[in-house]
C-alpha cells in the first residue's frame, strides 16, 4: 500500500467547497455537499470524489488505506492566511495593561508592541525560533490547519529577518502543515530609525528586497499600512518595488484609522488586503472590483476589545471574505480556530456556509493556492479534515470547542484525536 493512499468513506456530509479560485457574495454560501459521501486520494492527490456507493464500485478498498467516517462531516483541510507564528519572546504584561484600559497604539509608543517582540527575536537563535514554532504548527494542525501563512516583521533588521524567513523554510521541511512564506520587514520602524520612516524604507528597498528575492526567501510582501506606522504613500512605494523583485502583495490595512489601505491594495492589485476594521464604503467597492481578498481576522478584534471588521457588508458587496487567526505574541496571541469561528458567526453576522468558505477555498486563494488546495476537487492535494460530528453546522454550534477528531495531509493521517486519548 502506497503512503498517500486513501479512502475516506460513508461521510455524512462530504463538503467539497468546491472551485479553483476566491468565493465572492452569494457564492461563499455554496457548499457543494455530498451526503454519504467518499474521497479518493492517490499518491496524496485527490483522484476521486462522490457517494460512497459509486466510489466503491470503482475502486479497490484492498488498495487502500480506508478511513470510515459514518456520521462524521468531512471538510478540506482549514488555510489560516494570517499569522506570525515565528517570533521570540511573550507580551503577557502587555496583555494585563490593554485590560486595564491601555491602548494598542499607546503601548507601541511607549515601546512596548512590535518593538519589544523585535528585541527578543533579535536575541533568538535559529534553534529556538525552530522548536517554538513548530511546537505552535502542532497546536494549529489539531485545529485542522493544513496549510499556514506566517510572516516575518520581527526583526526589521536584514539579518533578523532573513532568520526568521529560514526558520520558516526549515519548519516547512520537517512538519506536516505547508507554510507560505511573507516579508513583512515593513511591520514597523525601528527604534534605530525613528522619526525616519522614509530612510527605514529605502534601506528595505536597497537592502532587504534584493536578499529575500535572490534567495527566493519569500513568496508575498506585507507592510503595516498605518498612522504612525506607515503612510499610504510609503506603502504604495515598497510594495510597487516588491512587485518588481517577484513578490506578490498583502497589506495590513485600515485596522486602526481609516488611511485608504483599501484601496491601496486595490490599486496595486494585492492579493489580499487584511483586518479591514476601519475600512471605507469606497475601499470595500474597490476590492470588491479588483478581486482583493478581505482577510479578516476576528480573534484580533476580540483581543483588542475593538470592533469588529464589517464582513457581512462586505460579502453583500461582492467580496471575497476569508477569515485567519493572526496569531502573534502581541495584539492576538491565539490560533484557535474554534474561536475564530464563534466570533465570526455570532458578531460579524458571516453563516455558517460562509465561515466554511472563507477557512477553505477563500483563504486558499488569500494565499493564492486556490488552484491546488482549499476544496475537494480532483487534482488537488489531499488535505481533508474530519469532524466529530455529523455536519458542519457543529463548528460555530459547538461554540469555541474544537471538533476536529482527524487531519490528513497529501492523503495521510496526520493527526488524531483518537489516538491521543
Amino acid at each position: 500500500m502506497n503512503n498517500g493512499n486513501l479512502i475516506i468513506k460513508n461521510a455524512n456530509e462530504l463538503v467539497t467547497c468546491s472551485g479553483f479560485k476566491a468565493k465572492v457574495g452569494k457564492e461563499m454560501s455554496e457548499l457543494g455537499i455530498i451526503p454519504n459521501g467518499a474521497i479518493v486520494i492517490e499518491d496524496g492527490i485527490i483522484k476521486a470524489v462522490g457517494t460512497t456507493e459509486d466510489i466503491l464500485k470503482d475502486h479497490d478498498i484492498n488498495n487502500y488505506r480506508v478511513i470510515d467516517a459514518s456520521n462524521k462531516a468531512v471538510l478540506p483541510g482549514f488555510v489560516d492566511s494570517h499569522t506570525h507564528f515565528v517570533f521570540g519572546g511573550y507580551r503577557a504584561e502587555e496583555f494585563s495593561w490593554r485590560l486595564r484600559g491601555d491602548s494598542y497604539m499607546e503601548i507601541m509608543e511607549r515601546g512596548g508592541g512590535i518593538i519589544n517582540s523585535v528585541r527578543a527575536t533579535r536575541q533568538a537563535s535559529k534553534e529556538e525560533l525552530f522548536n517554538a514554532g513548530k511546537k505552535r504548527l502542532d497546536s494549529m494542525l489539531s485545529f485542522g490547519v493544513t496549510t499556514v501563512e506566517g510572516k516575518s516583521g520581527y526583526g526589521l533588521d536584514c539579518a533578523t529577518e532573513i532568520k526568521q524567513l529560514e526558520v520558516m523554510d526549515e519548519i516547512n521541511k520537517a512538519h506536516p502543515i505547508d507554510v507560505v512564506k511573507t516579508f513583512m520587514g515593513a511591520h514597523a520602524v525601528p527604534i534605530e530609525y525613528k522619526g525616519r520612516a522614509d530612510e527605514f524604507i529605502q534601506l528595505i528597498i536597497d537592502e532587504m528586497l534584493p536578499t529575500i528575492s535572490e534567495k527566493k526567501l519569500a513568496e508575498f510582501c506585507d507592510i503595516f499600512c498605518e498612522k504612525n506606522v506607515f503612510s499610504v504613500e510609503q506603502s504604495r512605494k515598497l510594495l510597487s518595488k516588491a512587485k518588481e523583485f517577484g513578490l506578490k502583495l498583502k497589506l495590513h490595512a485600515d485596522e486602526i484609522v481609516q488611511l485608504g489601505g483599501a484601496e491601496l491594495a486595490a490599486e496595486l492589485g494585492a492579493v489580499s488586503a487584511d483586518h479591514l476594521l476601519q475600512s471605507s464604503d469606497c475601499g470595500i467597492e474597490d476590492m470588491a472590483k479588483a478581486g482583493v481578498v478581505a482577510t479578516l481576522l476576528p480573534v484580533t478584534a476580540f483581543s483588542l476589545k475593538e470592533h469588529y471588521a464589517r464582513g457581512r457588508y462586505m460579502i453583500d458587496q461582492g467580496c471575497a471574505v476569508a477569515l485567519a487567526t493572526d496569531l502573534n505574541p502581541g495584539s492576538c496571541f491565539s490560533e484557535s480556530i474554534p474561536l475564530m469561528i464563534a466570533l465570526a458567526t455570532l458578531y460579524m453576522k458571516l453563516t455558517p456556509e460562509e465561515a466554511v468558505t472563507a477557512i477553505t477555498i477563500n483563504g486558499a486563494a488569500a494565499v493564492d493556492r486556490a488552484d491546488q488546495i482549499g476544496s475537494l476537487d480532483v487534482g488537488k492535494k489531499g488535505d481533508v479534515v474530519i469532524l466529530e460530528f455529523p455536519s458542519y453546522k457543529f463548528m460555530p454550534y459547538h461554540v469555541g470547542v474544537n471538533t476536529v477528531e482527524k487531519v490528513v495531509k497529501n492523503g495521510v493521517l496526520v493527526f488524531d484525536k483518537e489516538m491521543r486519548n
